[in-house]
Protein backbone atom coordinates (compact mmCIF):
# COMPACT_ATOMS: atom_id res chain seq x y z
CA UNK A 1 0.00 0.00 0.00
CA UNK A 2 2.97 2.32 0.42
CA UNK A 3 3.76 2.77 -3.29
CA UNK A 4 0.15 3.57 -4.33
CA UNK A 5 -0.04 6.01 -1.43
CA UNK A 6 3.16 7.78 -2.52
CA UNK A 7 2.16 7.88 -6.21
CA UNK A 8 -1.31 9.23 -5.42
CA UNK A 9 0.05 11.92 -3.10
CA UNK A 10 2.70 12.93 -5.65
CA UNK A 11 0.13 13.16 -8.45
CA UNK A 12 -2.19 15.32 -6.36
CA UNK A 13 0.63 17.63 -5.28
CA UNK A 14 1.81 18.05 -8.88
CA UNK A 15 -1.71 18.83 -10.09
CA UNK A 16 -2.24 21.41 -7.35
CA UNK A 17 1.12 23.08 -7.92
CA UNK A 18 0.52 23.18 -11.67
CA UNK A 19 -2.87 24.82 -11.16
CA UNK A 20 -1.39 27.38 -8.77
CA UNK A 21 1.34 28.22 -11.28
CA UNK A 22 -1.25 29.56 -13.71
CA UNK A 23 -1.96 33.29 -13.84
CA UNK A 24 -5.71 32.64 -13.93
CA UNK A 25 -7.58 31.72 -10.75
CA UNK A 26 -9.79 29.21 -12.59
CA UNK A 27 -7.51 26.13 -12.84
CA UNK A 28 -7.01 25.82 -9.08
CA UNK A 29 -10.64 26.67 -8.33
CA UNK A 30 -11.94 24.07 -10.79
CA UNK A 31 -9.49 21.37 -9.70
CA UNK A 32 -10.39 21.78 -6.04
CA UNK A 33 -14.08 21.96 -6.93
CA UNK A 34 -13.85 18.57 -8.64
CA UNK A 35 -12.26 17.14 -5.49
CA UNK A 36 -14.91 18.71 -3.27
CA UNK A 37 -17.68 17.40 -5.54
CA UNK A 38 -16.16 13.92 -5.19
CA UNK A 39 -16.22 14.42 -1.42
CA UNK A 40 -19.90 15.31 -1.77
CA UNK A 41 -20.54 11.99 -3.50
CA UNK A 42 -18.75 10.24 -0.63
CA UNK A 43 -20.82 12.15 1.92
CA UNK A 44 -24.00 10.93 0.26
CA UNK A 45 -22.76 7.32 0.30
CA UNK A 46 -21.77 7.51 3.96
CA UNK A 47 -25.22 8.83 4.81
CA UNK A 48 -26.81 6.01 2.80
CA UNK A 49 -28.92 8.07 0.44
CA UNK A 50 -28.41 5.62 -2.45
CA UNK A 51 -25.99 5.49 -5.34
CA UNK A 52 -27.90 7.71 -7.77
CA UNK A 53 -28.75 10.31 -5.15
CA UNK A 54 -25.12 10.35 -3.98
CA UNK A 55 -24.01 11.19 -7.52
CA UNK A 56 -26.64 13.92 -7.71
CA UNK A 57 -25.46 15.27 -4.37
CA UNK A 58 -21.87 15.46 -5.60
CA UNK A 59 -23.08 17.28 -8.72
CA UNK A 60 -25.07 19.67 -6.53
CA UNK A 61 -21.92 20.53 -4.57
CA UNK A 62 -20.12 21.21 -7.84
CA UNK A 63 -22.99 23.29 -9.21
CA UNK A 64 -23.12 25.39 -6.03
CA UNK A 65 -19.40 26.06 -6.38
CA UNK A 66 -19.67 27.03 -10.05
CA UNK A 67 -22.56 29.39 -9.33
CA UNK A 68 -20.55 31.06 -6.58
CA UNK A 69 -17.37 31.22 -8.64
CA UNK A 70 -19.15 33.28 -11.28
CA UNK A 71 -20.17 35.85 -8.66
CA UNK A 72 -18.16 38.34 -6.62
CA UNK A 73 -18.11 35.87 -3.73
CA UNK A 74 -15.70 33.73 -5.75
CA UNK A 75 -12.92 36.21 -5.02
CA UNK A 76 -14.15 38.03 -1.93
CA UNK A 77 -16.96 36.60 0.17
CA UNK A 78 -18.31 38.73 3.04
CA UNK A 79 -16.79 38.06 6.50
CA UNK A 80 -20.26 37.31 7.84
CA UNK A 81 -20.34 34.18 5.71
CA UNK A 82 -17.18 32.83 7.34
CA UNK A 83 -18.42 33.61 10.84
CA UNK A 84 -21.74 31.89 10.08
CA UNK A 85 -19.85 28.79 8.96
CA UNK A 86 -17.71 28.94 12.10
CA UNK A 87 -20.82 29.15 14.29
CA UNK A 88 -22.40 26.17 12.53
CA UNK A 89 -19.24 24.12 13.00
CA UNK A 90 -18.86 25.12 16.64
CA UNK A 91 -22.47 24.36 17.58
CA UNK A 92 -23.22 21.49 15.20
CA UNK A 93 -19.84 19.83 15.63
CA UNK A 94 -19.92 19.92 19.42
CA UNK A 95 -23.50 18.61 19.49
CA UNK A 96 -22.76 15.76 17.08
CA UNK A 97 -19.60 14.71 18.91
CA UNK A 98 -21.34 14.86 22.28
CA UNK A 99 -24.23 12.73 20.99
CA UNK A 100 -21.95 10.09 19.47
CA UNK A 101 -22.19 7.79 16.42
CA UNK A 102 -25.47 6.18 17.45
CA UNK A 103 -27.35 9.48 17.33
CA UNK A 104 -26.14 10.51 13.88
CA UNK A 105 -28.34 8.12 11.80
CA UNK A 106 -31.41 9.35 13.70
CA UNK A 107 -31.06 12.80 12.14
CA UNK A 108 -33.19 13.24 8.99
CA UNK A 109 -31.18 12.43 5.87
CA UNK A 110 -32.17 15.74 4.34
CA UNK A 111 -30.64 17.57 7.30
CA UNK A 112 -27.44 15.49 7.11
CA UNK A 113 -27.09 16.12 3.39
CA UNK A 114 -27.74 19.85 3.83
CA UNK A 115 -25.05 20.04 6.51
CA UNK A 116 -22.62 18.28 4.19
CA UNK A 117 -23.48 20.58 1.29
CA UNK A 118 -22.94 23.73 3.35
CA UNK A 119 -19.73 22.45 4.94
CA UNK A 120 -18.14 21.35 1.66
CA UNK A 121 -19.21 24.47 -0.23
CA UNK A 122 -17.94 26.85 2.48
CA UNK A 123 -14.58 25.06 2.66
CA UNK A 124 -14.13 25.18 -1.11
CA UNK A 125 -15.13 28.85 -1.24
CA UNK A 126 -12.56 29.59 1.46
CA UNK A 127 -9.91 27.91 -0.71
CA UNK A 128 -10.90 30.04 -3.70
CA UNK A 129 -10.81 33.22 -1.62
CA UNK A 130 -7.48 32.23 -0.05
CA UNK A 131 -5.90 31.88 -3.49
CA UNK A 132 -6.84 35.49 -4.20
CA UNK A 133 -5.04 36.56 -1.02
CA UNK A 134 -1.85 34.89 -2.27
CA UNK A 135 -0.16 31.53 -2.67
CA UNK A 136 1.94 32.04 0.46
CA UNK A 137 -1.23 32.65 2.46
CA UNK A 138 -2.97 29.64 0.92
CA UNK A 139 -0.08 27.26 1.55
CA UNK A 140 0.41 28.48 5.13
CA UNK A 141 -3.26 27.76 5.81
CA UNK A 142 -3.10 24.25 4.35
CA UNK A 143 0.18 23.41 6.07
CA UNK A 144 -1.33 24.35 9.44
CA UNK A 145 -3.79 21.48 9.16
CA UNK A 146 -1.19 19.04 7.89
CA UNK A 147 1.22 19.95 10.68
CA UNK A 148 -1.51 19.60 13.31
CA UNK A 149 -2.33 16.13 11.97
CA UNK A 150 1.27 14.90 11.73
CA UNK A 151 2.32 16.30 15.11
CA UNK A 152 -0.80 14.89 16.76
CA UNK A 153 -0.10 11.46 15.28
CA UNK A 154 3.48 11.25 16.51
CA UNK A 155 2.68 12.93 19.83
CA UNK A 156 -0.20 10.56 20.44
CA UNK A 157 1.92 7.53 19.55
CA UNK A 158 4.70 8.63 21.88
CA UNK A 159 2.84 10.14 24.83
CA UNK A 160 -0.84 9.27 24.40
CA UNK A 161 -2.50 8.13 27.62
CA UNK A 162 -5.85 9.88 27.99
CA UNK A 163 -8.38 9.02 25.28
CA UNK A 164 -9.98 11.96 23.54
CA UNK A 165 -13.12 10.34 22.07
CA UNK A 166 -12.96 6.56 22.59
CA UNK A 167 -16.39 5.86 21.09
CA UNK A 168 -15.55 7.80 17.91
CA UNK A 169 -11.81 7.44 17.32
CA UNK A 170 -10.11 5.25 19.96
CA UNK A 171 -6.61 6.08 18.69
CA UNK A 172 -6.82 9.79 19.44
CA UNK A 173 -5.61 11.20 22.75
CA UNK A 174 -5.45 14.53 24.54
CA UNK A 175 -1.67 14.33 24.41
CA UNK A 176 -1.97 14.11 20.63
CA UNK A 177 -4.14 17.22 20.58
CA UNK A 178 -1.58 19.21 22.55
CA UNK A 179 1.23 17.85 20.39
CA UNK A 180 -0.66 19.03 17.32
CA UNK A 181 -0.99 22.52 18.77
CA UNK A 182 2.72 22.58 19.64
CA UNK A 183 3.56 21.61 16.07
CA UNK A 184 1.33 24.38 14.71
CA UNK A 185 3.00 26.91 17.00
CA UNK A 186 6.48 25.90 15.81
CA UNK A 187 5.31 26.06 12.20
CA UNK A 188 3.92 29.56 12.76
CA UNK A 189 7.19 30.81 14.25
CA UNK A 190 9.19 29.34 11.37
CA UNK A 191 6.83 30.82 8.78
CA UNK A 192 6.95 34.24 10.43
CA UNK A 193 10.74 34.17 10.09
CA UNK A 194 10.47 33.15 6.44
CA UNK A 195 8.07 36.03 5.73
CA UNK A 196 10.58 38.46 7.22
CA UNK A 197 13.66 37.07 5.49
CA UNK A 198 12.39 36.28 2.00
CA UNK A 199 10.36 38.08 -0.61
CA UNK A 200 7.02 36.27 -0.97
CA UNK A 201 3.90 37.04 -2.96
CA UNK A 202 1.76 37.71 0.12
CA UNK A 203 1.66 37.63 3.89
CA UNK A 204 1.12 34.19 5.37
CA UNK A 205 -1.79 33.43 7.65
CA UNK A 206 0.57 33.70 10.63
CA UNK A 207 1.91 37.12 9.69
CA UNK A 208 -1.63 38.41 9.16
CA UNK A 209 -2.72 37.10 12.55
CA UNK A 210 0.36 38.42 14.35
CA UNK A 211 0.17 41.87 12.80
CA UNK A 212 -3.57 42.19 13.19
CA UNK A 213 -4.16 40.52 16.57
CA UNK A 214 -0.79 40.71 18.30
CA UNK A 215 1.15 37.79 19.76
CA UNK A 216 -1.51 36.89 22.30
CA UNK A 217 -4.28 37.05 19.73
CA UNK A 218 -2.26 34.94 17.30
CA UNK A 219 -1.70 32.32 19.99
CA UNK A 220 -5.43 32.10 20.73
CA UNK A 221 -6.24 31.97 17.01
CA UNK A 222 -3.79 29.11 16.44
CA UNK A 223 -5.28 27.19 19.37
CA UNK A 224 -8.74 27.68 17.89
CA UNK A 225 -7.61 26.58 14.43
CA UNK A 226 -5.90 23.49 15.88
CA UNK A 227 -9.04 22.59 17.81
CA UNK A 228 -11.21 22.94 14.72
CA UNK A 229 -8.93 20.58 12.79
CA UNK A 230 -9.61 17.96 15.47
CA UNK A 231 -13.35 18.59 15.24
CA UNK A 232 -13.34 18.06 11.48
CA UNK A 233 -11.35 14.83 11.80
CA UNK A 234 -13.56 13.49 14.58
CA UNK A 235 -16.81 14.37 12.82
CA UNK A 236 -15.86 12.40 9.72
CA UNK A 237 -14.79 9.49 11.94
CA UNK A 238 -18.19 9.67 13.63
CA UNK A 239 -20.04 9.56 10.31
CA UNK A 240 -17.93 6.63 9.07
CA UNK A 241 -18.45 4.76 12.33
CA UNK A 242 -22.19 5.34 12.11
CA UNK A 243 -22.14 3.96 8.54
CA UNK A 244 -19.86 1.05 9.46
CA UNK A 245 -17.24 2.19 6.94
CA UNK A 246 -13.46 2.28 7.30
CA UNK A 247 -12.87 4.80 4.49
CA UNK A 248 -15.13 7.32 2.81
CA UNK A 249 -14.37 5.60 -0.54
CA UNK A 250 -11.47 4.16 -2.55
CA UNK A 251 -11.10 7.05 -4.96
CA UNK A 252 -7.51 7.77 -3.91
CA UNK A 253 -5.37 4.59 -4.01
CA UNK A 254 -3.57 4.10 -0.72
CA UNK A 255 -5.44 7.00 0.92
CA UNK A 256 -9.09 5.99 0.96
CA UNK A 257 -11.43 8.75 -0.13
CA UNK A 258 -11.26 12.49 -0.63
CA UNK A 259 -13.10 13.11 2.64
CA UNK A 260 -10.46 11.09 4.46
CA UNK A 261 -7.86 13.60 3.26
CA UNK A 262 -9.80 16.86 3.67
CA UNK A 263 -11.93 16.24 6.78
CA UNK A 264 -9.77 18.40 9.06
CA UNK A 265 -9.64 21.18 6.46
CA UNK A 266 -13.41 21.61 6.26
CA UNK A 267 -13.91 23.63 9.48
CA UNK A 268 -10.42 25.19 9.51
CA UNK A 269 -10.62 26.95 6.14
CA UNK A 270 -13.68 29.12 6.94
CA UNK A 271 -12.27 29.84 10.41
CA UNK A 272 -8.95 30.96 8.92
CA UNK A 273 -10.75 33.40 6.62
CA UNK A 274 -12.94 34.62 9.50
CA UNK A 275 -9.89 35.31 11.69
CA UNK A 276 -8.10 36.97 8.80
CA UNK A 277 -11.04 39.35 8.41
CA UNK A 278 -10.27 40.62 11.94
CA UNK A 279 -6.71 41.53 10.99
CA UNK A 280 -7.44 43.55 7.85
Amino acid sequence: MLLPRIFTAAALVLLILASLAQTSLWPFALLTLVLVAAAGWEWGRLNQVGGRVSVMFGLAVGAAGLATLSSSWGVHAPPGLWWTAVLLWALGGSLALRSGPTAWPRLPRVARCLLGLVGLWAAWLALANAQVLGINFLLSMLCLVWMADVAAYFGGRSFGRRKLAPTISPGKSWEGVWSGFAGVLLLALAWLAIDRQFEVDSHSLYTRLQQGLGWGGMLLALAWLSAFSVVGDLLESLVKRAAGAKDSSRLLPGHGGVLDRVDALLPVLPLALALTSLST
